[in-house]
């Protein structure tokens, strides 16, 4: 795997197609229109709606990794299973994923989504939490993505896209209670959580633990994914999507919020794995907690949920090109071991 096609070139798919020609790929970027900044590889205007035209680019590519709203991920994949190329994308979308599961049974590459931050390196954690124990009880993964200063009621901005958290917000959670692995609704199961002495309220949302369910049912009794946030902020979203009746208007409902709330340079990402078993006899729990910052970063400055995100993915595909993992079917990001992660040039920037 030496060529590979980064689809979007918005803040994370920049600076992953920016790291990946530093790691020595041959990178072509490509979006609907070619950004004017000057960048250090090769870019493409290409119209991603045009299945003939994605299918010639990919067929020169070895890999595509697409940094794309969810809704695009479906027919990309398909395409590049078509062809028989790597594909890794960044969804926290389920249905998009159980399709790309199906295309894997048959891909001649490797079908990988959920390579972001959660679902992604949430989930590596998660997963090298889970094995520490003889008789893992449970294993809670939570991640928030914040302005270090939050103003207003909400103490939000919106540095990711407003279709993801959107979707987050509304779709069912999938969950393991008590043994059993069910659906439970989004914005919900409230808890509070201290990091650094600062007090955060976290919330059932939707994809964060990808495939995990599926892999440690009768494994781990109980499981669970939220997002943190600064206190008051899921009242306000159960008000705004359910009083109000926005989960109707998805598409307005992020434009809104998008425009109340825009993205800031100065954010933070939180992240707070917790499991709790028996280890030689003896009832214990682990903790992975990291509060992650902007850093610099190919010459610029990068926001943190920009490079939490785009280092993932990009350490996952260095790893499958020095195949440190497999180059062939589909792969759940809780069978990356997370200290060959955090040993890949890229990965190591999570081990702060």
């Amino acid at each position: 795997m030496k060529k590979i096609a980064v689809l979007g070139l918005g803040k994370v798919g920049t600076l992953a197609a920016e790291l990946l020609h530093a790691s020595g790929f041959e990178v072509t970027g490509i979006d609907q229109m070619a950004p004017k900044a000057t960048l250090p590889f090769s870019v493409k205007a290409l119209d991603l709606s045009n299945a003939d035209g994605v299918e010639q680019e990919f067929a020169a590519q070895d890999a595509v990794l697409s940094c794309l709203p969810y809704h695009l991920n479906t027919q990309l994949a398909e395409i590049a299973h078509k062809v028989g190329i790597h594909y890794f994308d960044l969804t926290e979308d389920v249905p998009t994923t159980n399709r790309i599961i199906e295309l894997s049974k048959t891909a001649k590459g490797l079908m990988a989504p959920q390579c972001g931050l959660a679902p992604g390196f949430i989930g590596v954690v998660g997963a090298s939490l889970i094995e520490k124990f003889d008789d893992c009880r449970s294993c809670k993964m939570r991640v928030g993505a914040l302005p270090q200063h939050p103003t207003g009621l909400m103490g939000y901005s919106f540095n990711w896209s407003p279709e993801g958290v959107v979707n987050e917000y509304l779709n069912d959670c999938e969950v393991i209670e008590e043994g059993s692995r069910k659906l439970v609704s989004a914005m919900e199961w409230f808890e509070d959580i201290y990091i650094d002495g600062i007090k955060l309220e976290a919330f059932t949302t939707s994809g964060g633990l990808g495939t995990m369910c599926e892999t440690y049912l009768g494994r781990v009794a109980n499981m669970d994914y939220k997002t943190m946030r600064y206190p008051g902020h899921g009242q306000l979203m159960n008000f705004f999507f359910h009083e109000l009746l926005m989960r109707e208007r998805r598409k307005e409902a992020g434009e809104i919020l998008v425009n109340a709330k825009p993205p800031v340079n100065d954010d933070v990402v939180y992240v707070h794995a917790a499991a709790e078993g028996v280890i030689d006899g003896r009832l214990q729990r682990e903790e992975f907690v990291r509060g992650y910052r902007p850093i610099e970063l190919a010459g610029k400055m990068r926001t943190a949920i920009a490079w939490t995100t785009a280092g993932s993915v990009v350490a996952i595909i260095e790893m499958v090109r020095d195949g440190k993992l497999p180059s062939q079917g589909f792969l759940k990001q809780e069978d990356i071991p997370l200290e060959t992660f955090l040993s890949t040039p890229t990965g190591s920037l999570y081990a702060a």
